[in-house]
């Protein structure tokens, strides 16, 4: 029988030491009655995916009671939302009423079949942007963005941002991502750099021993350069 070992956040002590263990513990304890639910696109495929399935599990495991939800669409609407991931990273495309209109509409949806009671709310990236105006708004709202947003698109911006503005706050990865038509008295900044979890497979340190085995294996030379 396999055995599922639920990760914990005492697992990267040997990473980081005690003190910043129970230091993350102590700033959640706060917060242990809250609720969260975090929003994106996908489970699986692609860095926020990768971030929130470590995160969610790490979150619930101090306490904080951390939901996850994604969005679901048809092809037009994943095709139309990664034109607007590009478009805000300075790519041109060509902003149509209905691209405008299956973007929102799909964000309707989801609202529809998604309740949201919790005590903080964050959405990741341009997909789920919307999907605030969908609800009574009785919690903060923080949109999270992954993706360099200093240069985008004029036209896909100015429409993007109606929506953006009705966040309390927004995170973005570099200090040269800042929008500069949002200004932090309008909406506060916070920057929350790009991360790995160490203890996933991907990330490990693979031993030489480990390393000179598949290399044999696949009668690749050691000696040579690589």
């Amino acid at each position: 029988m396999t055995v599922i070992t639920i990760k914990s956040l005492d697992k990267y002590q040997e990473i980081v030491g005690e003190s910043l263990i129970q230091k993350i513990r102590d700033e959640a304890s706060p917060l242990s009655e809250k609720k969260m639910v975090h929003i994106n696109s996908t489970y699986q495929g692609g860095g926020v995916a990768e971030i929130l399935n470590s995160l969610i599990i790490l979150l619930n495991d101090v306490g904080i009671e951390t939901d996850w939800r994604i969005l679901h669409g048809n092809l037009d609407f994943f095709t139309i939302t990664k034109k607007f991931h590009n478009a805000l990273q300075g790519d041109r495309i060509n902003l149509s009423t209905k691209k405008k209109e299956i973007y929102y509409i799909n964000n309707v949806n989801n609202a529809i079949f998604s309740h949201i009671n919790h005590d903080f709310v964050v959405v990741h990236d341009p997909q789920p942007l919307p999907i605030i105006t969908c609800y009574k708004k009785r919690q903060p709202w923080v949109w999270r963005c992954h993706i360099d947003i200093s240069t985008p698109m004029k036209e896909v911006w100015d429409y993007l941002k109606m929506f953006i503005l009705k966040y309390d706050a927004m995170i973005i990865s570099m200090e040269k991502f800042r929008p500069r038509d949002i200004p932090e008295s309008v909406m506060p900044h916070f920057i929350i750099r790009p991360s790995i979890d160490p203890l996933k497979i991907k990330n490990r340190d693979i031993p030489n021993s480990t390393v000179s085995k598949y290399l044999t294996k696949h009668g690749i030379d050691e000696d040579k350069p690589m």
